[in-house]
């Protein structure tokens, strides 16, 4: 029920509307703009108070027919109509919504363009800090104000975006001016409580703006045609051009509001717009480099309430400002509140005012410091809170840098040299600042942090075939002129030697985690053989040095030592291998089981850490080190193949499940989720690789070259054949005696490992069991006793016809195929007959991965048969022509079975 007050003013209201709409209507019309002084304007106070009281439908018709009268503006007296009406629907909105709907929200949208475009338009004031400044931006913000009030209500974002692509670009003059002034020192004559809050309205409005970009990206995601996109990143590089023009960001309290949602709007329309932004990317990388020192290289300006409130005490308050840290911080970091009371500040060491970088022992020490608190507590200094707030500018900086990455990777790799260091990584640069600057010295973890994830992403993706063409080279052998792969080389250098002391000196366990996931990627990338010979050793040391050190920290030490050593298992697995590794590990072999320097070694390490059964993780990520070392470094693993055979043993032992032949045949536990399981997988596939290496395998070689010679169709050429199995690679040693090797081991790989898992009841287990037979080669199957013989082709066979799980049975395949091709086993044609029906079996085998392994094996043994059909162990047997037959029509059946099959 109205008041005699409220019925009064809604009285006004519809008195006025009715009678615009009859004057406008009336011919001539009489002039808009004194209409709309006298009847609305001039009683705008009046009118806001029958806000509440209208049905809602009416206001929004009345507000809609006002914007889109004044929209239509032209002439200098509409200048301050247009204004008067941004504020009043400004001051509508406040008090109650608008009920829009589909077509009338592009309606507002369009309307609000054209009178802020009318407005813009206008002759600027010479100074962003006059009245008349402050006149000219104040209906922008009130308009954007409204604006971000209405938005949630319609999802059709589209329309947003392209009122804000049509409206940002006309104040790119006034941010031009307006930064320019910024930069500049402040007069002292000039009052600042007259000069701070009219250039703060422009920022203002910039930070409203972004702010209703990002988030109408945020919600529409990728669903902006191509050209709103693309304007869209044109209007954002104007922006940051801006800020770049001048080579030095203006840092205050009013620009926090605006950097943040600049950037972002930043990250969000690079997270979810789908067009191109290569031709972007340059201009972007230029403006968001500036933010790396964001609030270190500079004290604060204090805000208007400071200067107004404080003007007595200014030079007390600026002292410690300018200093870089407060009296009550006694020369100290910042620490968070939860853990100032814990900490004795007085054993701190003073920090740099350029560079407030937390110790070894804070960044340690104190693993809780990644909460929010950092960030957060109320009861910080001044200062505190500035550098607090300014950490987060600086994140939002990185985070784009790693959406620039992530949106075009290609293009990124060319601004290698401009995000990192060619020279001094370890030097604090206040200036030109690099992502290493901000991993190594920024004095905030979580910008640390961002800095790793970014380094992270731009380290994988292309950039590790980008960096193939990296060689190092000295920096002092180059003229004017250094080429892009030296360029690079110097850049991996620097990496290396910052990641490496971060890992060393640094406890944070977020942190490592993302350190050891850059050194991996590093690792993966950096072509070894054209850098320093050093470098690889160096790698492998310092990673053994911290394994020993250890982490502090009870929840984070597992998953660190895994991250460790799997960087220690990309090292040992460069290719080609290095050559003063192989003599590093060898010098340590040489020492023997009791020498000191085994016993410290990495080696030793490994085998510490893999005998730790009950630690599943540790121990499967050292095994695969172990197994590494035996592929790439062949011929060390004679020397230390004693403690192999032992630690297996050991392992094999401690996990087996004994388990009935019946278990395995129907194939009970098919899941590899058991960590026993896993360990067991792990510690078989190092005997495999050390067996293979003792052994010199590399493929099927063993086939004699008379018989590839003796076909006619390869009478010109030499054929080369291989399986798909780990090769292995070495240096060779002509002082090194060569000796006939393999056999025994082979023999006591069989007797005291091969015969405790090849029935194990997890089939990953016994998959990898019979992919050891795949190994053997000739010389090692003919040294052979009947018996070791008949074990391992009754086991294949076995293997290959009755398990249930189609991984075991291609493994056995693959293990007939190899064998197949030895000249011994011609000495059986029953072994033949067994090999051939095994594999036809698996020729019709429902999943495709077992008809390619078994189509493969059965071109091996049609190439090894055509040799011995006519030997004399083949003569009386009656089965010969009915397996030669079976071999046909097997042959033409697989040939109608795909290319894969019809390959081999």
């Amino acid at each position: 029920m109205f008041t005699a007050a409220a019925s009064s003013s809604v009285g006004r209201w519809r008195t006025a509307f009715l009678s615009l709409r009859d004057e406008i209507s009336t011919t001539p019309p009489p002039p808009v703009p004194l209409l709309l002084e006298d009847l609305l304007f001039s009683q705008s106070h009046s009118l806001i108070s029958a806000v509440s009281h209208l049905p809602l439908h009416e206001l929004t018709s009345d507000c809609l027919f006002l914007l889109d009268l004044v929209s239509k503006a032209d002439g200098p007296d509409w200048i301050p109509v247009s204004r008067h009406t941004c504020q009043l629907i400004h001051d509508v909105c406040a008090r109650l919504l608008f009920q829009l709907n589909s077509s009338s929200w592009p309606l507002l949208l369009h309307s609000f363009a054209s009178v802020l475009e009318f407005l813009l338009r206008q002759p600027m004031p010479s100074s962003p800090y006059s009245a008349a400044y402050f006149s000219r931006i104040e209906p922008v913000i009130q308009c954007f104000e409204t604006l971000r009030r209405l938005a949630p209500m319609h999802p059709e974002n589209i329309h947003l975006v392209k009122f804000l692509v049509r409206v940002v670009p006309l104040l790119h003059q006034d941010l031009v001016l307006s930064y320019g002034f910024s930069n500049q020192d402040p007069s002292p004559t000039l009052l600042v409580e007259k000069k701070l809050p009219q250039q703060n309205r422009l920022w203002d409005s910039m930070a409203l703006a972004f702010d209703m970009f990002g988030r109408a990206f945020s919600l529409s995601e990728s669903l902006f045609p191509t050209d709103v996109s693309q304007c869209t990143l044109e209007v954002l590089r104007k922006v940051m051009d801006v800020l770049a023009s001048k080579g030095q960001l203006v840092e205050d309290r009013f620009m926090w509001s605006f950097y943040s949602c600049l950037l972002g709007c930043v990250h969000e329309v690079l997270t979810n717009i789908k067009c191109p932004v290569s031709d972007h990317v340059l201009s972007f990388i230029a403006s968001l480099r500036m933010f790396f020192c964001f609030g270190l290289t500079g004290p604060p300006q204090l805000s208007v309430s400071d200067v107004v409130h404080n003007d007595k005490h200014l030079n007390v308050k600026l002292s410690p400002l300018i200093s870089g840290v407060s009296k009550n911080a006694k020369n100290t970091p910042y620490r968070p509140p939860h853990l100032r009371k814990r900490d004795d500040l007085n054993t701190r060491q003073p920090v740099s005012s350029s560079w407030r970088r937390l110790s070894a022992h804070d960044s340690g020490s104190s693993d809780v410091i990644s909460s929010d608190s950092d960030f957060s507590d109320s009861d910080g200094s001044v200062p505190d809170s500035y550098f607090a707030q300014s950490s987060k500018v600086r994140i939002a900086a990185i985070v784009c840098i790693q959406d620039l990455c992530q949106a075009d990777s290609k293009s990124f790799t060319t601004q290698w040299v401009t995000l990192f260091p060619t020279s001094d990584v370890l030097k604090p640069r206040k200036f030109e600042a690099t992502l290493m600057t901000c991993l190594l010295f920024d004095p905030h973890l979580k910008v640390r942090i961002a800095s790793a994830s970014a380094l992270a992403t731009m380290m994988d993706g292309p950039s590790s075939i980008f960096l193939q063409v990296a060689e190092y080279k000295e920096s002092t052998k180059y003229g004017s002129f250094m080429p892009l792969s030296n360029s690079l080389g110097l850049i991996l250098m620097q990496l290396h030697t910052g990641i490496l002391h971060l890992i060393h000196s640094d406890n944070h366990g977020r942190l490592l985690i993302q350190l050891f996931k850059i050194l991996l990627l590093l690792i993966s990338s950096t072509p070894y053989s054209r850098m320093p010979g050093e470098l690889l050793p160096k790698v492998i040391m310092s990673l053994h040095a911290r394994i020993n050190e250890g982490f502090p920290f009870k929840n984070d030490k597992t998953g660190l030592l895994v991250a460790a050593i799997g960087c220690l298992s990309a090292a040992f697995s460069t290719f080609p291998p290095q050559m003063k590794v192989h003599n590093m590990l060898l010098d340590e072999t040489s020492a023997g089981f009791n020498g000191c320097e085994w016993n410290s070694g990495v080696l030793s390490t490994l085998f510490r850490f893999a005998e730790q059964f009950s630690d599943a993780s540790t121990c499967i990520e050292a095994l695969q080190v172990l197994r590494a070392v035996a592929l790439n470094y062949p011929t060390l693993v004679p020397a230390y193949w004693e403690r192999v055979s032992i630690l297996v043993y050991k392992l094999l032992q401690s996990a087996v499940v004994e388990d009935s032949p019946t278990t395995w045949k129907s194939s009970v536990r098919e899941s590899v989720g058991y960590n026993g399981d896993k360990v067991l997988t792990a510690a078989i596939k190092v005997l495999d690789g050390c067996l293979r290496a003792i052994s010199g395998f590399k493929g099927t070689e063993d086939l004699q070259y008379d018989r590839l010679m003796d076909t006619p169709f390869t009478s010109d050429c030499i054929r080369s054949i291989r399986i798909s199995s780990a090769p292995s690679y070495g240096f060779d040693n002509t002082q090194e005696p060569i000796f006939q090797a393999g056999c025994d081991q082979w023999s006591e790989a069989i007797r005291k490992h091969i015969v405790l898992v090849l029935h194990h009841g997890s089939a990953v287990v016994r998959s990898t069991t019979v992919t050891c037979f795949a190994g053997i080669t000739s010389s090692i199957f003919s040294a052979f006793n009947k018996q070791e013989k008949d074990f391992i082709t009754s086991s294949i066979i076995t293997a290959a016809l009755h398990d249930k799980t189609p991984s075991v049975r291609s493994a056995a395949c693959r293990a007939i195929g190899v064998i197949s091709c030895f000249p011994e086993t011609s000495l059986s044609a029953e072994i033949y007959e067994k090999f051939i029906l095994a594999v036809e079996a698996n020729t019709r085998d429902s999943l495709t991965s077992v008809r390619i392994t078994a189509s493969w094996a059965l071109a091996n043994l049609c190439d090894a048969l055509r040799y011995r059909v006519d030997d004399r162990s083949f003569e009386g047997l009656k089965t010969t022509s009915q397996v030669v037959d079976a071999l046909i029509e097997c042959a033409l059946r697989l040939t109608e079975d795909g290319d894969k099959l019809f390959t081999p």
